[in-house]
């Protein structure tokens, strides 16, 4: 389909169905993620996972066959459940790929070149993904924005997921690119300010706060990078 889903069921897929895909794929705005596109088209069975990547137009990429380093997954398949025998049916790591705001976590992640699941940890970590949160000290949203700091990235009404997860997304693309991809200490700038890193010498601010949240955030992230097995529920 135009070499943006290159085999990505298009047999199955109806003659009417394949021309929308094909007219939304050519869009070039930073607005068209992959759940909009499986929303608007229910027929399309994806039976494997999806990666996808922003270009340097704004043009959104997806393919379930990536050629190229700069796809990164974005969804996996839907078979979200496993059986086994007489097992009940568990289930499989859904946080990243199928859980609360996936898929505008997962357009503003490409669109800023962050790992969606740094993302998640971050969003998990400010607001337990409560899109009305409001700290003591005035940070909003899903990703605990102050109002100073979205208004670098013209986002007024924090409580809106899609602005508040963009201008969230982007500062902390801004603060990896300030520290040198240093995890660390974007995450410990995305807390205390990145003028307080840089006062303390490119060092995590010694903030009781600061020090409790980076590794928080980290723990998140190194879980869903690497996510345990489901348990087994007792035998009855």
């Amino acid at each position: 389909l135009c070499g943006v889903i290159p085999h990505l069921l298009a047999d199955e897929i109806p003659g009417e169905a394949q021309s929308m895909l094909m007219w939304l794929m050519r869009l070039k705005t930073r607005f068209l993620f992959l759940a909009g596109v499986l929303a608007a088209l229910p027929a399309l069975a994806v039976a494997s996972d999806i990666y996808g990547f922003v270009d340097n137009e704004g043009v959104s990429h997806f393919s379930n066959v990536p050629d190229s380093s700069r796809y990164k997954l974005v969804l996996r398949n839907r078979e979200d459940y496993v059986a086994k025998s007489d097992e009940r049916y568990h289930l499989r790591s859904t946080t990243v790929d199928t859980g609360p705001f996936a898929g505008l976590i997962a357009h503003a992640a490409m669109s800023t070149r962050l790992d969606p699941m740094l993302v998640h940890a971050v969003i998990a970590t400010e607001s337990g993904y409560n899109a009305r949160a409001l700290s003591p000290k005035g940070a909003i949203g899903l990703m605990q924005l102050m109002p100073e700091t979205a208004k670098r990235y013209r986002v007024t009404d924090l409580y809106q997921p899609e602005g508040n997860i963009r201008a969230g997304t982007r500062y902390l693309s801004d603060l990896l690119s300030m520290f040198g991809g240093d995890i660390s200490l974007a995450l410990a700038a995305y807390n205390a300010g990145e003028n307080a890193v840089l006062r303390y010498g490119r060092k995590i601010p010694p903030f009781a706060e600061t020090l409790d949240y980076v590794p928080r955030v980290l723990r998140k992230y190194e879980e869903l990078k690497h996510p345990k097995p489901a348990l087994k529920p007792p035998r009855g």
